[in-house]
């Protein structure tokens, strides 16, 4: 684990490197969680046996101990500033878990990524629909994949040029079918890394 500066107090990056990495995957946590989640915990193990070094990124608000979430602009330049840290000469992927994701997407263009992974990307606040976020997704223009459980009280977005949406059993928490939540991320990383 190393911590990173940022504009808004230290980060901290928990490191799963492999050896001559082909690339390396950047992943953030959701609103209220931690780099353990199941989801991004499975997506590491996957990401490092395709030969892809990951970075879980806790966010200032959490490395300082609040359990509530640092206002958009904050998260992001906060985010921008560790992928900043981090990268180095191989290709850059980004992503996380729900809120995580949201920034990852917000700032792809800012960080240079080749492609984002989204692990229960929250459309829209439960019970909201009108309150859409889907022009955060809309807005990527590189590859993006969608892990999303087929019960998401957040929503479920749609397929789109250069998305792919996989849906998988259980809910926001994607806790049901780990295993397919795997052999979606695999057979994507095999088309968005570099041969």
């Amino acid at each position: 684990m190393i911590e990173l500066e940022t504009p808004h107090g230290p980060a901290r990056a928990h490191r799963h490197d492999v050896d001559a990495a082909r690339a390396l995957l950047v992943l953030g946590h959701g609103a209220g969680g931690g780099v353990t989640a199941p989801d991004l915990v499975g997506a590491t193990k996957v990401a490092n046996e395709a030969g892809v070094s990951v970075a879980l990124v806790e966010q200032p608000y959490r490395v300082a101990g609040r359990r509530s979430q640092a206002p958009a602009k904050q998260l992001d330049a906060a985010w921008v500033a560790v992928v900043e840290q981090l990268r180095g000469e191989q290709p850059l992927l980004v992503g996380g878990r729900s809120a995580g994701a949201r920034v990852a997407c917000r700032t792809v263009a800012e960080t240079g990524a080749i492609a984002v992974l989204c692990l229960a990307f929250p459309v829209h606040p439960p019970g909201r629909p009108e309150k859409s976020r889907l022009d955060e997704l809309d807005a990527v223009s590189v590859p993006v994949l969608v892990v999303q459980g087929e019960r998401d009280p957040f929503g479920m977005p749609p397929e789109a040029p250069g998305r792919t949406v996989a849906v998988v059993a259980g809910d926001h928490g994607l806790k049901s079918d780990r295993a397919a939540q795997a052999e979606a991320v695999r057979s994507w990383l095999g088309t968005v890394l570099p041969r």
